[in-house]
């Protein structure tokens, strides 16, 4: 299996992501990107659909019968001031690809070159969906709510990350990134004199007792990791009065939906066993966030063997613990199966960092993987 680019298609998928690089635009603003993304497709005689402001779709199908496919690439920029000194480095103040979206961007449209190439033994039809708003509220959620992903049998994106040698490709089998969801809490108490507390219901107190509580939740659920931090806590007025009112806000991190649920549960339990030790009242909200990747085993397994034929098999790693950061791809692979990969990119700048910056061989890498599963996804 080559898939190889010509120095001409190499060198235009590289100047791709320099001029996305030094545009950076944050979530649902990402205008100079879709421009761009919507010439190249279109130079490329690909099919273009807009559902979003920002974003798009390109449309490609395939000489052979096959399933849908869609390869997801996100598009928004991170509030960080670059700091790599490169001469195509961030133009715009305050701003810069610090999460390698550019990477990802110009992968898709690489892959979309080399797909274009190979059209009439494509199976099916390829959708690259180049999507806003990751690192805020989750463009992917808002594609798959516009009805444009309808019918996709099968959902595939990729990640850089400087945790794997640049050239490998990680895997991960099953529960891959966690979920994410917000609580507030209220707690309501009774205000007394400093003097008598008998007569009142301390919800400082209440509010300080679920804190350590809260944080201890994850030991019951080992070996499966999960985080609940609490990140924010106010309450009471002055020295000597009980305060009637404490507010504490947080963010709980969990692998896979049951774990989740279950999670959710217990920290609605500790608050109100908390409150009720100083005769208080707690009030949960809880909000849900991204749901977390899990990865489907078959997909997984295509895109290790898909890897293992274009780089050689000592380029594969299996990822063999689960990240605890949130990523929105969670949401496509709750429609259709699927798998998210990692293509790594080495040096010792971690993600969001002002200095990170990806070796312009990992968009390439990237081009000719999205491309192999494309060509080897079957129903």
């Amino acid at each position: 299996m080559s898939l190889n680019f010509t120095n001409e298609e190499a060198r235009r998928v590289l100047d791709l992501r320099r001029a996305l690089h030094q545009n950076p635009e944050p979530g649902n603003e990402e205008t100079f990107a879709t421009d761009l993304i919507l010439k190249t497709l279109s130079s490329l005689g690909i099919e273009t659909l807009r559902p979003l402001a920002t974003g798009c779709v390109g449309v490609l199908k395939g000489g052979l019968p096959g399933p849908r496919v869609a390869f997801r690439a996100d598009i928004d920029a991170l509030p960080v001031t670059e700091e790599t000194g490169v001469s195509f480095a961030s133009l715009r103040p305050g701003c810069m690809h610090a999460c390698g979206h550019d990477v990802h961007t110009a992968a898709l449209l690489g892959a979309a070159t080399l797909l274009v190439r190979e059209k009439d033994r494509l199976p099916g039809t390829v959708l690259f969906v180049f999507q806003p708003d990751e690192e805020g509220d989750g463009g992917a959620a808002r594609l798959l709510d516009s009805g444009v992903l309808d019918g996709v049998d099968r959902f595939f994106g990729c990640h850089v990350s400087p945790d794997l040698p640049a050239g490998t490709v990680g895997v991960r089998y099953g529960k891959f990134y966690a979920a994410a969801d917000t609580f507030d809490a209220v707690f309501f108490g009774r205000g007394c004199h400093g003097a008598t507390p008998e007569k009142g219901a301390d919800a400082l107190a209440a509010a300080a007792l679920s804190v350590p509580r809260l944080k201890a939740l994850p030991a019951e659920f080992l070996p499966e990791r999960a985080v609940v931090n609490v990140g924010s806590f106010h309450a009471g007025t002055v020295r000597n009065i009980v305060a009637d009112r404490a507010e504490i806000m947080g963010i709980i991190r969990t692998l896979g939906e049951e774990t989740r649920a279950a999670m959710g549960e217990r920290v609605s339990q500790t608050l109100s066993e908390a409150a009720a030790a100083y005769g208080a009242a707690a009030e949960l909200t809880l909000r849900r966030g991204y749901p977390g990747v899990v990865n489907h085993d078959r997909e997984t397994a295509l895109v290790e063997e898909r890897a293992a034929a274009l780089f050689g098999p000592e380029k594969v790693v299996r990822i063999e613990t689960p990240t605890m950061t949130t990523e929105d791809f969670g949401f496509y692979l709750q429609k259709a199966p699927g798998s998210f990969y990692h293509v790594g990119v080495g040096g010792e700048e971690p993600l969001h960092s002002p200095r990170f910056l990806p070796p312009e061989e990992t968009v390439l890498t990237a081009a000719r993987l999205h491309a192999a599963l494309a060509l080897g996804v079957r129903l």
